[in-house]
Protein backbone atom coordinates (compact mmCIF):
# COMPACT_ATOMS: atom_id res chain seq x y z
CA UNK A 1 0.00 0.00 0.00
CA UNK A 2 1.42 3.35 -1.04
CA UNK A 3 1.53 6.12 1.56
CA UNK A 4 0.22 9.41 0.13
CA UNK A 5 2.98 11.96 -0.44
CA UNK A 6 1.31 14.56 1.76
CA UNK A 7 1.15 12.05 4.64
CA UNK A 8 4.88 11.35 4.21
CA UNK A 9 5.57 15.04 4.31
CA UNK A 10 3.54 15.43 7.49
CA UNK A 11 5.43 12.57 9.14
CA UNK A 12 8.79 14.04 8.12
CA UNK A 13 7.73 17.47 9.32
CA UNK A 14 6.60 16.08 12.68
CA UNK A 15 9.88 14.21 13.07
CA UNK A 16 11.79 17.36 12.21
CA UNK A 17 9.85 19.40 14.75
CA UNK A 18 10.40 16.73 17.39
CA UNK A 19 14.14 16.72 16.69
CA UNK A 20 14.23 20.51 16.85
CA UNK A 21 12.33 20.47 20.13
CA UNK A 22 14.76 17.91 21.56
CA UNK A 23 17.71 20.07 20.47
CA UNK A 24 16.11 23.12 22.08
CA UNK A 25 15.81 21.25 25.38
CA UNK A 26 19.55 20.72 25.60
CA UNK A 27 20.86 23.24 28.12
CA UNK A 28 23.14 26.11 27.29
CA UNK A 29 26.47 26.19 29.11
CA UNK A 30 27.90 29.41 30.55
CA UNK A 31 31.30 29.08 32.19
CA UNK A 32 32.50 32.27 33.91
CA UNK A 33 36.22 32.05 34.64
CA UNK A 34 38.35 34.55 36.54
CA UNK A 35 42.12 34.75 37.01
CA UNK A 36 44.31 34.52 40.15
CA UNK A 37 41.15 34.99 42.17
CA UNK A 38 41.28 34.15 45.93
CA UNK A 39 38.09 32.85 47.49
CA UNK A 40 38.72 35.30 50.33
CA UNK A 41 37.60 38.13 48.01
CA UNK A 42 34.07 36.72 47.60
CA UNK A 43 31.40 37.98 49.98
CA UNK A 44 29.56 34.65 50.18
CA UNK A 45 32.69 33.01 51.54
CA UNK A 46 33.05 33.33 55.32
CA UNK A 47 36.82 33.79 55.00
CA UNK A 48 36.34 37.18 53.31
CA UNK A 49 36.63 40.35 55.44
CA UNK A 50 33.18 41.58 56.48
CA UNK A 51 33.56 44.71 54.33
CA UNK A 52 33.86 42.74 51.06
CA UNK A 53 30.85 43.27 48.78
CA UNK A 54 30.14 40.96 45.82
CA UNK A 55 26.32 41.06 45.67
CA UNK A 56 25.91 39.60 42.17
CA UNK A 57 28.22 36.64 42.75
CA UNK A 58 26.50 36.11 46.10
CA UNK A 59 23.11 36.03 44.31
CA UNK A 60 24.47 33.39 41.95
CA UNK A 61 25.62 31.34 44.95
CA UNK A 62 22.14 31.66 46.44
CA UNK A 63 20.69 30.25 43.21
CA UNK A 64 22.96 27.22 43.14
CA UNK A 65 25.45 25.03 44.96
CA UNK A 66 28.52 26.69 46.43
CA UNK A 67 31.73 24.68 46.70
CA UNK A 68 34.13 26.37 49.15
CA UNK A 69 37.14 24.90 47.30
CA UNK A 70 37.84 24.05 43.67
CA UNK A 71 41.29 23.07 42.39
CA UNK A 72 41.53 23.94 38.71
CA UNK A 73 45.31 23.95 38.52
CA UNK A 74 48.46 25.41 40.00
CA UNK A 75 48.80 28.31 37.54
CA UNK A 76 47.18 29.86 34.47
CA UNK A 77 48.26 27.58 31.63
CA UNK A 78 47.81 24.08 33.12
CA UNK A 79 44.44 25.12 34.53
CA UNK A 80 43.24 26.03 31.07
CA UNK A 81 44.85 22.98 29.48
CA UNK A 82 42.94 20.74 31.90
CA UNK A 83 39.69 22.60 31.27
CA UNK A 84 40.10 22.19 27.51
CA UNK A 85 40.89 18.47 27.66
CA UNK A 86 39.40 17.02 30.84
CA UNK A 87 42.83 15.69 31.77
CA UNK A 88 45.53 16.51 34.31
CA UNK A 89 48.79 17.98 32.92
CA UNK A 90 50.53 14.64 32.26
CA UNK A 91 47.59 13.69 30.05
CA UNK A 92 47.86 16.84 27.90
CA UNK A 93 50.16 15.52 25.18
CA UNK A 94 52.32 17.84 23.02
CA UNK A 95 51.57 20.99 25.07
CA UNK A 96 54.81 22.89 25.68
CA UNK A 97 56.28 26.28 26.48
CA UNK A 98 58.51 27.70 23.76
CA UNK A 99 59.93 31.07 22.77
CA UNK A 100 59.49 34.23 24.78
CA UNK A 101 57.13 33.78 27.75
CA UNK A 102 54.21 33.13 27.54
CA UNK A 103 54.91 31.57 24.15
CA UNK A 104 53.56 28.04 23.89
CA UNK A 105 52.27 25.52 21.38
CA UNK A 106 50.54 22.17 20.96
CA UNK A 107 49.57 19.73 18.21
CA UNK A 108 45.74 19.66 17.86
CA UNK A 109 45.94 16.09 16.51
CA UNK A 110 47.62 14.92 19.72
CA UNK A 111 45.87 17.39 22.02
CA UNK A 112 42.22 17.77 20.95
CA UNK A 113 40.00 20.17 22.89
CA UNK A 114 36.48 19.12 23.82
CA UNK A 115 34.66 22.22 22.44
CA UNK A 116 35.40 20.81 18.96
CA UNK A 117 33.44 17.69 19.89
CA UNK A 118 30.68 19.89 21.30
CA UNK A 119 30.40 21.63 17.91
CA UNK A 120 30.00 18.25 16.20
CA UNK A 121 27.30 17.51 18.76
CA UNK A 122 25.19 20.45 17.56
CA UNK A 123 26.30 23.19 19.95
CA UNK A 124 27.45 26.66 18.99
CA UNK A 125 30.68 27.41 20.87
CA UNK A 126 32.23 30.73 21.88
CA UNK A 127 35.18 31.91 23.91
CA UNK A 128 35.68 35.50 25.03
CA UNK A 129 38.67 36.90 26.90
CA UNK A 130 42.07 35.67 27.95
CA UNK A 131 43.80 32.83 26.08
CA UNK A 132 46.92 31.22 27.55
CA UNK A 133 47.19 27.78 25.94
CA UNK A 134 49.31 27.80 22.78
CA UNK A 135 49.37 30.34 19.98
CA UNK A 136 46.64 28.37 18.17
CA UNK A 137 43.35 29.47 19.77
CA UNK A 138 41.27 26.96 17.80
CA UNK A 139 38.98 29.43 16.01
CA UNK A 140 36.98 27.54 13.36
CA UNK A 141 37.94 24.19 14.86
CA UNK A 142 37.00 24.47 18.54
CA UNK A 143 35.14 27.77 18.53
CA UNK A 144 32.45 29.13 16.23
CA UNK A 145 32.91 32.61 17.70
CA UNK A 146 35.91 34.00 19.49
CA UNK A 147 37.04 37.37 20.82
CA UNK A 148 40.37 36.45 22.28
CA UNK A 149 43.40 38.09 23.89
CA UNK A 150 46.06 35.69 22.66
CA UNK A 151 48.94 36.21 25.11
CA UNK A 152 51.19 33.40 23.76
CA UNK A 153 51.06 34.88 20.25
CA UNK A 154 51.84 38.43 21.38
CA UNK A 155 54.32 38.37 24.28
CA UNK A 156 54.85 42.11 23.89
CA UNK A 157 51.17 42.64 24.73
CA UNK A 158 50.97 39.89 27.36
CA UNK A 159 51.20 42.30 30.29
CA UNK A 160 48.20 44.35 29.15
CA UNK A 161 45.68 42.64 31.37
CA UNK A 162 43.41 45.67 31.69
CA UNK A 163 43.92 48.14 28.83
CA UNK A 164 45.13 48.39 25.22
CA UNK A 165 44.82 44.71 24.36
CA UNK A 166 45.51 43.14 20.97
CA UNK A 167 42.42 41.03 20.35
CA UNK A 168 41.36 38.65 17.58
CA UNK A 169 37.71 38.98 16.56
CA UNK A 170 36.95 35.69 14.79
CA UNK A 171 40.51 35.65 13.54
CA UNK A 172 40.84 39.34 12.66
CA UNK A 173 43.18 41.22 14.98
CA UNK A 174 42.99 44.79 16.20
CA UNK A 175 43.98 46.74 19.29
CA UNK A 176 41.14 47.69 21.61
CA UNK A 177 40.87 50.42 24.23
CA UNK A 178 38.70 50.34 27.32
CA UNK A 179 38.81 48.33 30.54
CA UNK A 180 39.11 44.63 29.68
CA UNK A 181 36.67 43.28 32.29
CA UNK A 182 33.94 45.59 31.01
CA UNK A 183 34.76 44.81 27.37
CA UNK A 184 34.51 41.07 27.92
CA UNK A 185 31.20 41.52 29.72
CA UNK A 186 29.79 43.65 26.86
CA UNK A 187 30.67 41.01 24.28
CA UNK A 188 29.35 38.17 26.44
CA UNK A 189 26.02 39.97 26.87
CA UNK A 190 25.81 40.46 23.09
CA UNK A 191 26.41 36.76 22.54
CA UNK A 192 23.84 35.66 25.11
CA UNK A 193 21.28 37.94 23.46
CA UNK A 194 21.88 36.27 20.10
CA UNK A 195 24.67 38.11 18.31
CA UNK A 196 27.35 36.05 16.54
CA UNK A 197 25.58 32.74 17.05
CA UNK A 198 23.17 30.50 15.17
CA UNK A 199 19.58 30.76 16.33
CA UNK A 200 18.01 27.53 17.53
CA UNK A 201 21.25 25.89 18.60
CA UNK A 202 22.22 25.33 22.22
CA UNK A 203 25.42 27.18 23.04
CA UNK A 204 28.54 27.07 25.17
CA UNK A 205 30.25 30.30 26.23
CA UNK A 206 33.58 30.28 28.06
CA UNK A 207 33.95 33.80 29.46
CA UNK A 208 37.56 34.22 30.58
CA UNK A 209 38.21 37.38 32.59
CA UNK A 210 41.85 38.43 33.05
CA UNK A 211 41.15 40.04 36.41
CA UNK A 212 42.39 39.97 39.08
CA UNK A 213 45.80 38.88 37.78
CA UNK A 214 48.69 41.31 38.28
CA UNK A 215 49.17 44.14 37.61
CA UNK A 216 45.97 44.15 39.68
CA UNK A 217 44.21 47.26 38.39
CA UNK A 218 40.69 48.17 39.54
CA UNK A 219 38.39 49.99 37.14
CA UNK A 220 38.70 53.77 37.68
CA UNK A 221 35.19 53.86 39.16
CA UNK A 222 36.23 51.37 41.86
CA UNK A 223 39.58 52.76 42.94
CA UNK A 224 39.49 53.64 46.61
CA UNK A 225 36.19 51.83 47.20
CA UNK A 226 37.72 50.05 50.18
CA UNK A 227 40.07 52.81 51.35
CA UNK A 228 40.94 52.59 55.04
CA UNK A 229 39.11 49.29 55.56
CA UNK A 230 40.87 47.10 58.17
CA UNK A 231 42.87 44.24 56.64
CA UNK A 232 43.63 41.18 58.78
CA UNK A 233 47.18 39.85 58.44
CA UNK A 234 47.74 36.07 58.14
CA UNK A 235 49.28 34.66 61.30
CA UNK A 236 52.09 32.97 59.34
CA UNK A 237 52.97 35.79 56.95
CA UNK A 238 56.42 35.55 58.53
CA UNK A 239 58.33 32.37 59.40
CA UNK A 240 59.91 30.24 60.56
CA UNK A 241 57.93 27.19 59.39
CA UNK A 242 59.92 24.20 60.67
CA UNK A 243 57.31 21.55 59.81
CA UNK A 244 56.87 22.61 56.19
CA UNK A 245 59.04 22.10 53.06
CA UNK A 246 62.24 24.10 52.84
CA UNK A 247 61.28 26.07 49.74
CA UNK A 248 58.87 28.21 51.78
CA UNK A 249 61.82 29.98 53.42
CA UNK A 250 63.04 30.92 49.93
CA UNK A 251 59.66 32.17 48.70
CA UNK A 252 59.09 34.60 51.59
CA UNK A 253 57.44 37.57 49.86
CA UNK A 254 56.93 39.99 52.77
CA UNK A 255 59.02 42.18 55.03
CA UNK A 256 58.34 44.78 57.73
CA UNK A 257 58.34 48.40 56.55
CA UNK A 258 59.53 51.44 58.51
CA UNK A 259 56.21 51.48 60.38
CA UNK A 260 56.54 47.83 61.38
CA UNK A 261 53.77 46.75 58.96
CA UNK A 262 53.98 44.00 56.31
CA UNK A 263 55.06 45.19 52.88
CA UNK A 264 56.24 43.57 49.66
CA UNK A 265 59.88 42.60 49.54
CA UNK A 266 61.97 42.35 46.35
CA UNK A 267 61.46 39.01 44.60
CA UNK A 268 64.35 36.57 44.93
CA UNK A 269 63.78 35.53 41.32
CA UNK A 270 62.23 37.47 38.47
CA UNK A 271 58.68 36.22 38.05
CA UNK A 272 56.82 35.99 34.75
CA UNK A 273 53.51 37.07 36.23
CA UNK A 274 53.58 40.65 34.86
CA UNK A 275 52.89 41.94 38.34
CA UNK A 276 54.12 45.53 38.39
CA UNK A 277 53.57 46.05 42.11
CA UNK A 278 56.77 47.51 43.52
CA UNK A 279 58.67 46.36 46.61
CA UNK A 280 57.57 48.32 49.65
CA UNK A 281 53.87 48.38 48.75
CA UNK A 282 51.94 47.97 51.99
CA UNK A 283 50.24 44.62 52.44
CA UNK A 284 46.93 46.25 53.43
CA UNK A 285 46.91 48.53 50.39
CA UNK A 286 47.54 45.59 48.08
CA UNK A 287 44.74 43.48 49.61
CA UNK A 288 42.31 46.39 49.25
CA UNK A 289 43.36 46.76 45.61
CA UNK A 290 42.75 43.05 44.99
CA UNK A 291 39.23 43.36 46.34
CA UNK A 292 38.54 46.57 44.41
CA UNK A 293 39.52 44.74 41.22
CA UNK A 294 36.83 42.13 41.89
CA UNK A 295 34.06 44.74 41.81
CA UNK A 296 33.98 44.95 38.00
CA UNK A 297 33.82 41.16 37.79
CA UNK A 298 30.88 41.19 40.18
CA UNK A 299 29.10 43.77 38.03
CA UNK A 300 29.87 41.64 34.97
CA UNK A 301 28.32 38.55 36.56
CA UNK A 302 25.20 40.59 37.28
CA UNK A 303 25.00 41.78 33.68
CA UNK A 304 25.44 38.37 32.04
CA UNK A 305 22.92 36.82 34.43
CA UNK A 306 20.56 39.69 33.62
CA UNK A 307 20.98 38.96 29.90
CA UNK A 308 20.07 35.32 30.51
CA UNK A 309 17.00 36.33 32.47
CA UNK A 310 15.82 38.98 30.01
CA UNK A 311 16.27 36.65 27.03
CA UNK A 312 14.31 33.83 28.68
CA UNK A 313 17.30 31.47 28.84
CA UNK A 314 17.98 31.45 32.58
CA UNK A 315 16.28 28.17 33.48
CA UNK A 316 17.81 26.34 30.52
CA UNK A 317 21.41 27.40 31.17
CA UNK A 318 23.94 25.65 33.38
CA UNK A 319 26.08 28.40 34.92
CA UNK A 320 29.50 27.68 36.42
CA UNK A 321 31.61 30.32 38.16
CA UNK A 322 35.19 29.68 39.27
CA UNK A 323 38.81 30.77 38.69
CA UNK A 324 41.94 29.21 37.21
CA UNK A 325 43.30 29.18 40.75
CA UNK A 326 43.55 31.36 43.82
CA UNK A 327 46.45 33.54 44.85
CA UNK A 328 48.10 33.62 48.27
CA UNK A 329 47.65 36.93 50.06
CA UNK A 330 50.45 36.54 52.60
CA UNK A 331 49.50 33.08 53.86
CA UNK A 332 52.63 30.98 54.49
CA UNK A 333 54.65 34.06 53.52
CA UNK A 334 53.51 33.76 49.89
CA UNK A 335 52.34 36.24 47.27
CA UNK A 336 51.84 33.79 44.45
CA UNK A 337 50.00 30.78 43.10
CA UNK A 338 51.61 27.37 42.37
CA UNK A 339 52.15 26.28 46.01
CA UNK A 340 49.85 23.43 47.16
CA UNK A 341 48.08 25.37 49.91
CA UNK A 342 44.42 26.30 49.57
CA UNK A 343 45.16 30.00 49.98
CA UNK A 344 47.51 29.76 47.00
CA UNK A 345 45.69 27.54 44.49
CA UNK A 346 42.10 26.91 45.60
CA UNK A 347 39.28 28.91 44.05
CA UNK A 348 35.63 29.28 44.90
CA UNK A 349 33.12 27.42 42.74
CA UNK A 350 29.41 27.99 42.10
CA UNK A 351 27.25 25.66 40.00
CA UNK A 352 23.73 26.88 39.24
CA UNK A 353 20.73 25.74 37.24
CA UNK A 354 17.55 26.26 39.25
CA UNK A 355 15.03 23.53 38.65
CA UNK A 356 17.82 21.10 37.90
CA UNK A 357 20.14 21.51 40.88
CA UNK A 358 19.41 22.72 44.42
CA UNK A 359 19.60 26.38 45.42
CA UNK A 360 21.43 27.99 48.32
CA UNK A 361 23.30 24.86 49.33
CA UNK A 362 26.96 24.26 50.21
CA UNK A 363 29.01 21.20 49.24
CA UNK A 364 32.30 20.84 51.09
CA UNK A 365 33.70 18.10 48.88
CA UNK A 366 36.62 19.24 46.68
CA UNK A 367 36.32 19.48 42.89
CA UNK A 368 39.00 19.81 40.19
CA UNK A 369 39.18 20.86 36.52
CA UNK A 370 38.53 17.41 35.01
CA UNK A 371 35.46 17.12 37.26
CA UNK A 372 34.11 20.39 35.84
CA UNK A 373 34.70 19.21 32.26
CA UNK A 374 32.92 15.95 33.04
CA UNK A 375 29.91 17.91 34.31
CA UNK A 376 29.83 20.17 31.25
CA UNK A 377 30.09 17.33 28.75
CA UNK A 378 27.59 15.14 30.58
CA UNK A 379 25.11 18.02 30.80
CA UNK A 380 25.43 18.48 27.04
CA UNK A 381 24.93 14.75 26.45
CA UNK A 382 28.42 14.50 24.97
CA UNK A 383 30.71 11.49 25.35
CA UNK A 384 34.32 12.36 24.53
CA UNK A 385 36.32 9.98 22.31
CA UNK A 386 39.25 10.05 24.75
CA UNK A 387 39.72 9.12 28.38
CA UNK A 388 38.85 11.85 30.87
CA UNK A 389 40.34 12.14 34.34
CA UNK A 390 37.25 13.68 35.95
CA UNK A 391 34.65 12.22 38.27
CA UNK A 392 30.88 12.39 37.92
CA UNK A 393 30.01 15.02 40.54
CA UNK A 394 26.27 15.01 39.84
CA UNK A 395 25.62 13.03 43.05
CA UNK A 396 27.20 15.94 44.94
CA UNK A 397 24.91 18.39 43.20
CA UNK A 398 21.85 16.30 43.96
CA UNK A 399 22.77 16.00 47.64
CA UNK A 400 25.41 18.65 48.45
CA UNK A 401 25.69 17.83 52.16
CA UNK A 402 26.13 14.09 51.64
CA UNK A 403 28.69 12.21 53.72
CA UNK A 404 28.40 9.24 51.38
CA UNK A 405 31.23 10.30 49.11
CA UNK A 406 34.69 8.78 49.37
CA UNK A 407 36.08 9.58 45.92
CA UNK A 408 39.54 11.19 46.30
CA UNK A 409 40.52 14.25 44.27
CA UNK A 410 44.01 14.59 42.76
CA UNK A 411 45.86 17.83 42.05
CA UNK A 412 49.43 18.56 41.00
CA UNK A 413 52.09 21.04 39.95
CA UNK A 414 54.49 20.04 37.18
CA UNK A 415 55.70 23.54 36.33
CA UNK A 416 55.84 24.25 32.61
CA UNK A 417 55.85 20.55 31.67
CA UNK A 418 53.02 18.50 30.13
CA UNK A 419 52.22 15.13 28.62
CA UNK A 420 54.87 12.43 28.44
CA UNK A 421 57.52 15.07 29.15
CA UNK A 422 56.46 14.76 32.79
CA UNK A 423 57.43 11.07 32.94
CA UNK A 424 60.90 11.99 34.18
CA UNK A 425 61.00 14.19 37.26
CA UNK A 426 63.67 16.86 36.81
CA UNK A 427 66.28 17.70 39.41
CA UNK A 428 67.91 20.89 40.64
CA UNK A 429 66.61 24.22 39.34
CA UNK A 430 64.64 22.47 36.57
CA UNK A 431 62.36 21.04 39.27
CA UNK A 432 61.41 24.50 40.53
CA UNK A 433 59.11 26.99 38.84
CA UNK A 434 59.85 30.69 38.46
CA UNK A 435 57.83 31.28 41.62
CA UNK A 436 60.24 29.05 43.55
CA UNK A 437 57.81 26.14 44.01
CA UNK A 438 59.01 22.60 43.13
CA UNK A 439 56.83 19.89 41.62
CA UNK A 440 54.26 18.35 43.94
CA UNK A 441 51.20 16.09 44.00
CA UNK A 442 48.29 16.44 46.38
CA UNK A 443 45.22 14.43 47.29
CA UNK A 444 42.01 15.71 48.91
CA UNK A 445 39.59 13.30 50.52
CA UNK A 446 36.85 14.86 52.56
CA UNK A 447 38.43 17.12 55.17
CA UNK A 448 41.91 15.63 54.76
CA UNK A 449 44.62 16.89 52.46
CA UNK A 450 47.90 15.13 51.65
CA UNK A 451 50.81 16.86 49.89
CA UNK A 452 53.96 15.24 48.57
CA UNK A 453 56.68 17.59 47.32
CA UNK A 454 58.75 15.77 44.69
CA UNK A 455 62.11 16.61 46.24
CA UNK A 456 64.29 13.84 47.67
CA UNK A 457 64.03 13.68 51.45
CA UNK A 458 61.45 16.46 51.72
CA UNK A 459 58.72 16.61 54.36
CA UNK A 460 55.32 15.18 53.51
CA UNK A 461 52.30 17.23 54.58
CA UNK A 462 48.94 16.25 56.03
CA UNK A 463 46.21 18.71 57.04
CA UNK A 464 42.79 18.46 58.60
CA UNK A 465 41.05 21.29 56.75
CA UNK A 466 38.04 21.20 59.03
CA UNK A 467 40.07 21.80 62.19
CA UNK A 468 42.87 23.77 60.48
CA UNK A 469 41.57 25.51 57.32
CA UNK A 470 44.66 27.74 57.06
CA UNK A 471 46.97 24.67 56.96
CA UNK A 472 49.13 25.83 59.83
CA UNK A 473 49.66 22.47 61.55
CA UNK A 474 51.33 19.70 59.53
CA UNK A 475 50.11 16.40 60.97
CA UNK A 476 52.43 14.20 58.90
CA UNK A 477 55.08 13.81 61.59
CA UNK A 478 52.65 12.92 64.37
CA UNK A 479 52.80 9.24 65.29
CA UNK A 480 49.05 9.00 65.83
CA UNK A 481 48.52 10.07 62.19
CA UNK A 482 50.84 7.45 60.70
CA UNK A 483 48.05 5.16 59.49
CA UNK A 484 46.14 8.07 57.92
CA UNK A 485 49.31 9.32 56.24
CA UNK A 486 50.07 5.89 54.79
CA UNK A 487 46.49 5.50 53.58
CA UNK A 488 46.45 8.83 51.74
CA UNK A 489 49.94 8.25 50.34
CA UNK A 490 48.80 4.96 48.80
CA UNK A 491 45.59 6.54 47.48
CA UNK A 492 47.67 9.25 45.84
CA UNK A 493 49.74 6.61 44.09
CA UNK A 494 46.57 4.82 43.01
CA UNK A 495 45.16 8.01 41.52
CA UNK A 496 48.42 8.76 39.74
CA UNK A 497 48.33 5.29 38.21
CA UNK A 498 44.65 5.62 37.29
CA UNK A 499 45.39 8.83 35.41
CA UNK A 500 48.54 7.34 33.85
CA UNK A 501 51.14 9.67 35.35
CA UNK A 502 54.42 8.37 33.97
CA UNK A 503 56.50 9.46 36.94
CA UNK A 504 54.51 7.51 39.54
CA UNK A 505 56.91 4.56 39.81
CA UNK A 506 59.99 6.66 40.51
CA UNK A 507 58.91 9.47 42.81
CA UNK A 508 61.66 10.49 45.25
CA UNK A 509 61.49 9.26 48.84
CA UNK A 510 60.21 11.64 51.47
CA UNK A 511 61.41 12.20 55.01
CA UNK A 512 58.41 10.40 56.51
CA UNK A 513 58.77 7.39 54.21
CA UNK A 514 62.18 6.27 55.45
CA UNK A 515 63.21 3.23 53.46
CA UNK A 516 59.85 2.77 51.74
CA UNK A 517 59.91 2.26 48.01
CA UNK A 518 59.73 5.35 45.82
CA UNK A 519 56.29 4.45 44.47
CA UNK A 520 54.89 4.11 47.98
Amino acid sequence: MRIPAIFSMLVLTACGLAAAAETAKRPNLLFIYTDDHPYKTLGAWPEAPDWVRTPEIDKLAARGVRFPRAYCGSWCMPSRASLLTGRLPWGVESMRMEGKYPGSSYDPAKCPFWPAELRKHGYHTAQIGKWHTGTDTGFGRDWDHQIVWNRPLHPENAGNYYVDQVLAFDGVERQVSGYSTDNYTDWAVDYIRGQHREAGKPWYLWLCYGAIHGPTTPAPRHRGAYADQPVPVPVDIFGPRPDKPAYLELTQAWMLDAKGQPAMRPAAKRENNFDLNKPGLAYAAWVRRMNECVLAIDEGVGRVMGALRESGQLDNTLVIFTADQGFAMGEHGLKSKQAPYDASIAAGLIISQPGTWPEGRVCRQPVNSPDIVALLTTTAGLELPWKQHGRDIRPLLKNPETDDWDSPMLMCHTGHTYGSDTSTIPTGEALTSEAGVPWWVSLRQGKLKYVRTLVEGETEELYDLEADPEELVNLAAKSEQRATLEKLRLKTVDELRRTEAGFVEHMPRTKAMGEATAAR
